[in-house]
């Protein structure tokens, strides 16, 4: 996809804050340091559309971006920093929750995973979340360029397993250094928005 224009509509800590449309939307979810910003940004070829927090964890928002008039990209806060307070986290998943569960405009999920190592319970915990959910959810490897090539197959196993991913859900290799994973990542996107049938 061509992205031409790119607009932040609005950071929203409430529902009733949430953009006002039509248009499909694609959320970005992953623990913090996940590389969320860096898959963002690659995707929309842009250098800080997306800002990466001076303190990890610390992005309280749901950052709405629009995407050509055509979609928007919705960019969820990171989880499961330790130096962020027990009140702060449990305040960052129910916004997550809400916004997963309710918004009717969601038509798919990529979630982050650093390839070089096991998914953690909170990773395992948002996939099953989604699952649940029946939210459409492709797995993304982050930093897929820090682990050897002759290891990617390694670690696709590792997020499979260790997410118990079922059958459906696509897992992909991603790096923003390299752009390993670039159209693949956008042509999920796109199927999911209904673009490729226009």
């Amino acid at each position: 996809m061509q992205v031409n224009d790119v607009e932040i509509i609005i950071s929203a800590v409430r529902a009733e804050q949430y953009p006002e449309t039509d248009l499909p939307e694609i959320a970005f979810v992953g623990r913090s340091n996940v590389g969320k910003s860096s898959l963002i940004n690659t995707l929309l070829k842009r250098n800080k559309v997306a800002r990466t927090s001076s303190v990890p964890g610390k992005t309280q928002t749901i950052n709405f971006y629009r995407l050509n008039q055509d979609m928007h990209f919705v960019d969820v806060p990171g989880f499961g920093y330790a130096k962020v307070s027990k009140a702060d986290r449990a305040k960052f998943a129910t916004m997550i929750e809400q916004y997963l569960q309710n918004r009717k405009q969601l038509v798919g999920v990529v979630q982050l995973v650093d390839a070089r190592h096991e998914p953690t319970e909170l990773d395992q915990s948002m996939y099953e979340y989604l699952k649940y959910y029946e939210v459409p959810t492709l797995v993304v490897g982050t930093k897929i360029d820090k682990v050897k090539k002759n290891q990617w197959n390694k670690s696709e196993s590792q997020m499979r397993k260790g997410l118990h991913l079922d059958g459906d859900t696509p897992w992909l290799p991603f790096s923003a250094q390299t752009k390993v994973g670039y159209d693949e990542v956008w042509r999920w996107i796109e199927q999911h928005c209904g673009f490729d049938q226009q």
